[in-house]
């Protein structure tokens, strides 16, 4: 049997994410970050999904998803009621889950082709 490496269509693709770090296409990425199939912002300031603010999500609402993944780190943590009402007034679905859950999550969407855009909460 010959396997064959097949790369998204689709410019960023997440290789795998723990509570320490992530892989974006060959990059090994140790701060907090967001990513959409088609974009990357690195240095997203996020440090605490319990701290957040709405305000937070500006840089992933700035993407236009149609849901948004958050990873929390090594540990499942639920941002704060505002964050949760903020993407959801918009009529905007979020999930929180560790990073390794939404690393699968993410890709999963992204290779159908959904609007997805994923936060990575990472304590660097």
């Amino acid at each position: 049997m010959q396997l064959n490496l097949e790369r998204p269509d689709y410019l960023y693709f997440l290789r795998g994410a723990d509570g320490n770090g992530a892989l974006v296409n060959d990059r090994r990425l140790e701060r907090s970050f967001v990513i959409a199939p088609n974009a990357l912002v690195e240095d997203w300031p996020v440090r605490d999904a319990g701290a957040m603010t709405p305000s937070d999500l500006d840089a992933l609402l700035a993407l236009q998803p149609e849901l948004v993944v958050l990873g929390t780190g090594a540990q499942q943590r639920f941002p704060p009621a505002a964050v949760m009402a903020a993407c959801l007034q918009r009529g905007i679905g979020i999930e929180a889950m560790t990073n390794a859950a939404a690393a699968r999550t993410y890709s999963v969407l992204a290779g159908e082709g959904r609007r997805v855009v994923a936060g990575f909460v990472l304590p660097a």
